[in-house]
């Protein structure tokens, strides 16, 4: 499952929670919470086979890249083997075999850098998704840590301590949190 998937879940339900009148707190579906947060742990991983299955499939094109260089490689060597037995046409062979293993080195060169940049596009790519997961998911822990623990049942507090602010929603939170960026 997509984590960016599992964030914007995770964000409903709180969004979903039920806000506790004269107070900054917001009661929550433990359960369900407790299992998005499972699923963004399975989720995270799969990213990374993700990242890794992108790394196997640059290594095979390197591999086809180099198989492709050395039988080009070889097909100038035989072609120059061949054009040895002319002695006219001996330095125009040579030539032509080094100008098509320059050539085979030189695609092969493009494929690895191709590869190379398909490969960081999207390991940055889930870098960056898992630094923004990360930043809402320390949002989420500061905004929750920050609140004081609610009271034991008591008498009621003076009246000024009942018309304190009401907190910020934890989406509030985030988008002010993704506006600065």
């Amino acid at each position: 499952m997509d984590i960016q998937h599992l964030v914007d879940r995770l964000e409903d339900l709180i969004d979903e929670g039920r806000h506790i009148p004269f107070s900054r707190f917001t009661t929550i579906d433990e359960e369900r919470a407790l299992e998005i947060i499972d699923q963004m742990r399975i989720s995270i991983p799969e990213e990374i086979e993700k990242a890794a299955r992108v790394l196997g499939q640059r290594d095979r094109i390197v591999a086809q890249a180099n198989e492709e260089a050395a039988r080009i490689v070889q097909q100038a060597r035989d072609r120059t083997e061949q054009m040895l037995d002319r002695e006219a046409t001996v330095q125009a062979a040579q030539n032509r075999a080094a100008n098509l293993v320059e050539q085979a080195h030189q695609e092969a060169e493009s494929i690895m850098v191709d590869a190379d940049n398909y490969v960081l596009g999207v390991l940055s790519n889930l870098e960056h998704q898992l630094g923004k997961a990360m930043n809402i998911v320390r949002n989420g822990i500061n905004q929750v840590s920050d609140q004081p623990a609610p009271p034991a049942v008591q008498a009621p507090a003076p009246a000024q301590a009942q018309f304190a602010p009401a907190p910020r929603p934890f989406a509030e939170v985030v988008s002010r949190h993704e506006d600065k960026k």
